[in-house]
């Protein structure tokens, strides 16, 4: 069995653009002009091969089933295009937090503070004002 036709292949990540529009449309369930008009309004952006036909990864093929997903809950693809935007910028600053993260920890682990004093926890006292 070729690459193109398997889904699942442990041999590619996903975002290898393997898969030929044919491929990708039984994978996605749409047609393949629908493909190609995502791809021109820059809703998908399939990688290209050397004869300029689209090779989609397992992430476009997420990708356009969520893009169908919004189409059915009634948002025109303008919206989804900000939508997709925006979810991208979220999760590239969540790896960028994450990053800063594992940075700060290891810089606090091999630095650590001392001009922080632990607060000391003092006791609740109950007032209770007698009648």
């Amino acid at each position: 069995m070729s690459d193109e036709t398997n889904p699942i292949n442990p041999e590619h990540d996903d975002d290898a653009a393997v898969y030929v529009i044919s491929i990708a449309s039984q994978l996605s369930g749409l047609h393949p002009q629908t493909l190609r008009q995502y791809d021109r309004l820059g809703l998908v952006s399939p990688g290209r091969a050397s004869g300029r036909g689209r090779r989609y990864s397992l992430r476009d093929i997420a990708l356009l089933r969520n893009v169908q997903r919004l189409i059915g809950e009634g948002i025109n693809h303008a919206g989804i295009k900000r939508i997709i935007e925006l979810e991208s910028a979220v999760a590239n600053m969540a790896l960028e937090v994450a990053k800063l993260r594992v940075e700060m920890d290891a810089l606090l682990e091999s630095n650590p503070p001392t001009s922080l004093a632990r607060r000391q926890a003092t006791p609740v006292v109950v007032y209770k004002q007698e009648s």
